[in-house]
């Protein structure tokens, strides 16, 4: 499939991304595609103003890079305005309830984005508001970053068939997102987590239902040499995640055996890409010479998060 050409077989049904669960594979694909479309004509200077007029809010209780300057030189690009919120500049900080935030803001703007802690609170956002709300991240979820990924590696490989996806290090939220975009778009995914550190039972139980619909294998390793073999893509992510900080020397001791290194990336294929959502700690999750070496494409991978939360934002807001 040409991802470049492809053609959605059914309407855009979603009214948020609240996760990736919801979504139909046509759905995933129709992202994808429109992504792909605006990147293009991006880095052609071709003006695509498809939310011209268009406010999206931005609330973040956690402190970002990536996500923050993605959104907004998006929705700018796309011809509309974001408006940082920061907790300190909410209400909602200090304890009005989430209804009336969501009600008042939703009122206002064309659409939500939100960075925040639990998932609860993406969830009740999107229950009192009239417009429509993404899942920045939460600590279960990352949808806009999956939908990176795959983006990603659709960019450099052509293809999803036949190839296989690995994930190395703590099963957290972007592990959870990762493998539940793979099994909506049909790529095969190899999981390495110490046994203390597997994703969240719930989650591992929808992403196999999932999975075993589209004929998606997805294979489980306590060891990351075994599993890294065959893989078209090595991915990982930092050991401690935002607000774990105190768990920190207990994550690294369990997490040491599952450093991305140039001993491990030479077991998978020749062609194999590091994929890493960023921030990174050199000489912990991954070494320099991965990270910076020719098979990485953590760079493209961060810009790719613009365009494909340029796409969610022109497809939920029109």
């Amino acid at each position: 499939m040409d991802l470049k050409k492809y053609k959605a077989k059914a309407k855009f049904n979603q009214k948020h991304c609240l996760g990736l669960e919801g979504y139909t594979t046509d759905e995933i694909l129709q992202v994808l595609a429109l992504a792909f479309e605006l990147k293009e004509k991006q880095k052609k200077g071709i003006p695509h103003k498809l939310l011209e007029g268009k406010t999206l809010a931005m609330i973040f209780e956690k402190s970002s890079t990536r996500t923050r300057v993605s959104f907004e030189t998006g929705i700018f690009q796309l011809g509309g305005q974001g408006l940082f919120l920061s907790s300190s500049d909410l209400q909602m900080g200090r304890g009005e309830p989430i209804k009336d935030t969501s009600k008042v803001i939703s009122s206002m703007c064309d659409g939500i984005m939100i960075r925040t802690f639990a998932q609860s609170i993406v969830e009740e956002l999107a229950e009192y508001s009239s417009v429509p709300v993404i899942n920045g991240l939460t600590d279960l979820l990352h949808p806009c970053q999956a939908l990176a990924d795959v983006m990603t590696f659709y960019e450099v490989h052509g293809t999803f068939e036949g190839k296989l996806m690995c994930y190395v290090g703590d099963g957290n939220n972007v592990a959870h997102s990762l493998m539940m975009a793979c099994a909506k778009i049909g790529l095969d995914l190899a999981l390495a987590c110490p046994e203390d550190h597997m994703p969240d039972p719930e989650m591992m139980k929808k992403i196999s239902q999932e999975a075993t619909k589209n004929g998606v294998a997805i294979s489980i390793y306590d060891d990351p040499k075994k599993a890294v073999i065959g893989a078209d893509a090595i991915y990982t992510d930092v050991w401690t995640s935002m607000g774990q900080e105190a768990d920190a020397a207990k994550k690294q001791a369990a997490l040491s055996a599952y450093q991305v290194d140039e001993a491990l990336i030479a077991r998978a294929n020749d062609d194999c890409i590091f994929l890493h959502c960023l921030p990174a700690h050199r000489g912990e999750e991954v070494t320099s010479g991965v990270i910076d070496g020719v098979q990485s494409a953590v760079y493209i991978q961060a810009e790719n998060r613009m365009h494909v939360q340029k796409a969610l934002m022109a497809l939920l807001m029109k």
